[in-house]
């Protein structure tokens, strides 16, 4: 890791800050999707279920992977994060819009101490730097990936490939660069098909063989049918980026970039019976009769197809006491679409009747300005102002083929728009020395707007009405540096994080997950605090962190079975009274501990507690759902020589929950969330000046968990890459 404590950007964030660059990432870092590059950073976990997963969220210090909208993840200031939502699922950041290969360095900050940041910030803000070429410079690149994964007795592997190329020059005052990178990749089951198990035996039903007892969250017997969500994904990612230098102090920078997915998804069946493989109606296991409705195994096979822009225009100028820039981005879902089977399994896997849910026109807009002064040598003052839209549009047809069909008749729609304006100023004083005061406030006016919901069964149309709310975030963050070495920063500070339009509106069923919105949420409001300590050195650092965030109105995440033993899920956002966290996390660095040898790590524990629910008591005192008490990550890199590094490293988490009251007592079953301990390794070797080659294993002892999703078992990487 790389670590700055002050920032020199035009907002001057006080945060506490952790980084990592391109270098370190290479000789670390099995980097496929660039959610890899925060992989080993302190407190931080993507849920990256398998290579190219498109719905890969981050979870902080505070939060958890349910709660993607209090992080912010920025590619040069460009948004990535999909504010237009709070979950897991579409609503998960866009990192397919950055290639790894252009990645300069990652920075982090933890916690809303900035006022140049809305109330999303409550978890972290991530920065990913991307660079231009100095030169002309080319690369290509590949890696082939193989995952040997079981559980219940069957065994699959699960290969995925992907080629690079990337391009770019200086030619005067001209800077550009481009990539293309294509990804096909095959994952293990993300779901399972299960079926409670009837507590006494009765008769009837058609025998079948193959199921396998388990347990499910709660605790209660159920039979395992089957797996789903088994994904093949064939993503094609391009990017092209254009910078001109208009003069000594002023620069234009345009970004474009195209995102496409296609996404087939099927189901298996462990069910045999006379007749061959079973996939519905009334069974007899074990003496047991069990009902599978056909749409247990057919939620599980669906097919995306989605096509995403993204554009971003800035102007950025600097002088020696004023530097201001200016960015506007425009992120559209230009066409995705996701067709859903109804019919039963295996017929319905070729054809017939079925679903397309649409969320072509969803997306988003922003703006910001932003300006710096160096007022005196003791004063610097930041200042902006912020505006964003989000909208969705998400719309269920009927079709009379979900293969190939158009759509028919309107089944359900949601929609609306939120809007969000802000005006911040932040002001630093060097009231000595080593003693300098940072002190902020931001002001932002929301509304939401447009929102309506719509049914054909049951019958259903409903406008919405309109909702504002606006508030002050003020922000003070104290730092102290007795010596050129140690450092002490107190940072307190008020974040408001208003709803998403679909924690809003969303209604629309996709696949086996039913949404249910509540357009009379509230903003929730956090006070959090941070003490962090820190001795830095020329060859790394360590700082110890003591934080506390207690969220009022805390718009909590929850998804559920619809029916005990139901395989169809719905979702649903909720305001809990209050939730607290207190916690320490101790993060340190050393280059060159010994001849080269470096070592880096962090060890997060935390408190997090729901301390009031007036509308579920039970709640009251449990832990926050899907943050752990414990967290840690260790990183080894040894150079026996100048032209290779090898790595190995570990990630641990405690067990967490997955509802409120804690009731999910058992962590190794689908919808779970336990603990797990993983280690992975990387050796990278630069064979000719143009040449590099590394070889990784992930999950090197082949760890099974869960978190909610069955996560990848061991899997083994080869990537060459060549440079000019």
């Amino acid at each position: 890791m790389v670590v700055g404590r002050r920032d020199d950007s035009i907002e001057h964030a006080p945060n506490t800050r952790e980084a990592v660059d391109a270098e370190r990432l290479a000789e670390t870092t099995n980097l496929i999707d660039a959610e890899d590059s925060l992989r080993y950073l302190p407190s931080l976990l993507v849920r990256k279920r398998h290579v190219g997963d498109s719905q890969a969220p981050l979870a902080t210090r505070t939060s958890g992977v349910g709660a993607s909208a209090r992080s912010l993840i920025y590619a040069d200031g460009v948004l990535l994060s999909a504010l237009i939502g709070n979950n897991n699922s579409f609503a998960s950041p866009r990192w397919g819009m950055v290639s790894p290969d252009e990645i300069a360095r990652v920075e982090v900050l933890y916690g809303p101490f900035s006022a140049a940041y809305p109330g999303n910030s409550i978890g972290a803000v991530v920065n990913i730097v991307t660079r231009l070429p100095e030169r002309l410079e080319a690369s290509v690149s590949s890696d082939v990936n193989l995952q040997a994964f079981d559980h219940y007795g069957r065994t699959g592997l699960f290969p995925a490939y992907r080629v690079a190329a990337n391009v770019g020059d200086r030619i005067g005052p001209l800077s550009w660069f481009a990539s293309a990178s294509h990804l096909d990749s095959r994952g293990q089951p993300l779901a399972y098909v299960t079926a409670l198990q009837p507590a006494a035996p009765q008769a009837g039903g058609t025998p079948v063989t193959g199921a396998v007892s388990d347990l499910d969250r709660s605790g209660r017997p159920i039979f395992a049918l089957g797996a789903g969500g088994l994904e093949r994904q064939r993503q094609d990612n391009l990017k092209f980026k254009l910078s001109a230098e208009l003069g000594p102090s002023l620069r234009l920078t345009y970004s474009v970039g195209l995102f496409l997915n296609d996404t087939d998804s099927r189901a298996e069946t462990y069910l045999s019976g006379p007749s061959g493989p079973i996939f519905a109606g009334t069974l007899n296991i074990d003496g047991r009769r069990v009902t599978v409705p056909a749409s247990a195994f057919s939620n599980q096979v669906y097919a995306i197809d989605q096509r995403h822009w993204m554009h971003a225009l800035s102007l950025d100028g600097a002088g020696e006491t004023f530097s201001w820039s200016a960015i506007a981005t425009l992120y559209d879902f230009g066409r995705d679409v996701q067709r859903i089977p109804s019919g039963a399994l295996p017929a319905s896997a070729e054809g017939g009747a079925g679903s397309i849910v649409r969320m072509d026109g969803t997306g988003w807009r922003t703006l910001d300005l932003k300006a710096r002064w160096h007022a005196s040598a003791g004063t610097e003052l930041s200042f902006g102002a912020h505006e964003d839209r989000f909208e969705l549009a998400n719309h269920r047809y009927a079709t009379a083929d979900w293969r190939s069909g158009e759509a028919g008749a309107l089944v359900q729609a949601a929609s609306g728009r939120t809007r969000t304006s802000a005006l911040w100023l932040q002001d630093g004083w060097h009231l000595s020395p080593q003693l300098e005061l940072t002190l902020g406030a931001r002001y932002e006016w929301w509304r939401a707007y447009r929102g309506f919901n719509f049914s054909s069964s049951p019958a259903l149309a409903v406008d919405q009405p309109a909702r504002s709310s606006a508030g002050l975030s003020p922000k003070a963050s104290l730092h102290w540096s007795p010596g050129a070495r140690w450092a002490a920063t107190f940072s307190l500070a008020r974040a408001l994080r208003f709803p998403t339009v679909s924690e809003l509106y969303q209604a629309i069923a996709t696949g086996p997950t039913i949404t249910v919105p509540n357009p009379d949420l509230r903003p929730e409001r956090a006070t959090s605090a941070e003490l962090a300590l820190e001795r830095s050195w020329a060859s790394g650092h360590v700082r110890l962190s003591l934080f506390r965030e207690r969220i009022e109105d805390a718009l909590l995440s929850q998804t559920a079975p619809l029916l005990p033993g139901s395989t169809a899920l719905f979702t649903y956002v909720q305001n809990v009274g209050a939730v607290r966290t207190n916690g320490l996390e101790l993060a340190f660095e050393r280059r060159g501990l010994l001849p080269g040898f470096d070592l880096s790590g962090s060890v997060t524990l935390a408190d997090p507690e729901i301390v009031s629910d007036p509308a579920f008591p039970a709640a009251e005192g449990k832990t926050i759902p899907q943050v752990p008490r414990r967290r840690a990550s260790l990183v080894a890199t040894w150079r026996p020589t100048d032209i290779a590094a090898l790595s190995l490293a570990g990630r641990y988490a405690s067990r967490s929950f997955a509802t409120i009251d804690n009731s999910d007592t058992v962590g190794h079953t689908y919808q779970g969330f336990e603990s797990y301990l993983v280690l992975d390794a990387r050796a990278l070797i630069r064979i000719a000046p143009h040449w590099e080659l590394a070889l990784g294993v992930e999950n090197l002892g082949d760890r099974r968990y869960f978190l909610f999703h069955p996560f990848p078992g061991r899997t083994f990487t080869a990537e060459a890459t060549w440079r000019w």
